[in-house]
């Protein structure tokens, strides 16, 4: 055994790419609404039956794409330097994003990327659809605090929901923005300094906000 994927494998990652391939082409043509599963299954040239053995439902055509990404906030904390704190970890990975343009920051504009963003903001379905990724991104990150940093079950349960929940409003400030015509390159400052300023008000807990003047 070389570890390649074998014929049946083969064929099978073929297939999903087509369909999904079909399925983002006709999207981003027509509009998420506008297409059936029956028209993506019609040119990806399977049929529904095969469609949705692979993408139980119209939304994980879409959703899909972003799977990976799903426990990724969970994989940084759990592959933290020793002595690393868990949202200092967190922070870095997102401003690396950001320099990188990692689609997942938002902080991407290449033309596709914009174009399935703003199809995503404009389908109510696939928002609610991305609400249960972000509640599964809450989930998994819970779990990586309590097995890594020895944290009390409310404790995580609750840092995740607001590490996840900054994570998230910061990402689609900035898809927002490119996807109704601002440039990354002009973003970029910005997005940095939203980003610093959000860690910031983890990190602190947000005892500004019960401060008195």
């Amino acid at each position: 055994m070389d570890g390649k994927p074998g014929l049946r494998e083969l064929k099978k990652q073929r297939t999903h790419a087509a369909i999904s391939d079909a399925a983002i082409a006709l999207f981003l043509e027509h509009g998420f609404n506008q297409v059936s599963v029956a028209q993506v299954a019609e040119a990806a040239e399977v049929s529904k039956r095969t469609l949705f053995a692979y993408f139980p439902t119209k939304e994980d055509l879409v959703v899909h794409r972003l799977a990976d990404h799903e426990t990724e906030i969970a994989r940084i904390v759990r592959a933290r330097p020793a002595r690393t704190a868990p949202l200092t970890a967190v922070r870095e990975h997102f401003l690396e994003g950001l320099r990188e343009r990692d689609p997942i920051t938002g902080l991407n504009d290449h033309p596709q990327v914009r174009r399935v963003h703003r199809m995503i903001l404009d389908a109510p379905s696939l928002v609610a659809r991305m609400e249960r990724f972000k509640a599964g991104a809450e989930r998994a990150l819970a779990q990586a605090l309590q097995e890594t940093a020895d944290t009390p079950e409310l404790t995580a349960r609750l840092a995740a929901v607001q590490i996840v929940a900054v994570h998230w409003a910061l990402a689609q400030d900035n898809a927002e923005r490119l996807a109704y015509g601002e440039s990354a390159d002009v973003r970029y400052a910005g997005a940095v300094a939203d980003a610093e300023l959000a860690f910031a008000l983890l990190e602190n807990g947000l005892r500004d906000l019960t401060s008195q003047r």
